[in-house]
């Protein structure tokens, strides 16, 4: 995954809708098949919040995520994942170990701003 992928244009760019969010709620994704979270991320009043799972475990705990502003593609389709119905991806990097750090924003930025 570290080879870059062929070239896309700017409109396929744009119809991936990456925006901010606030994680108000995480707890542990018991019935998941790898180690993770689920997330509860709040988008702003237009888009409201959506359920994630996100296999993070490695370099989060659930208390210390409450709060932070992560960025997430909120246009993917609903996906189930065990019993959670997914509503959103939130995104990360994979560090050297393969833990996966949160892609956020370095200031605050108003819930729901579009990434672009």
């Amino acid at each position: 995954m570290n080879e870059p992928t062929a070239p896309i244009s700017f409109d396929d760019f744009l119809k991936v809708e990456l925006r901010v969010g606030r994680i108000v709620d995480a707890y542990p994704f018991k019935e998941a098949r790898k180690p993770a979270y689920v997330l509860h991320v709040d988008f702003g009043e237009a888009i409201g919040v959506r359920k994630s799972s996100a296999q993070i475990t490695g370099l989060y705990q659930p208390e210390e995520l409450i709060g932070k502003l992560v960025v997430a593609v909120v246009n993917f389709p609903r996906k189930q994942i065990g019993p959670l119905m997914s509503e959103c991806l939130v995104t990360g990097f994979h560090d050297a170990d393969g833990n996966v750090a949160l892609c956020v924003p370095d200031q605050s930025v108003p819930l729901g701003t579009r990434l672009l």
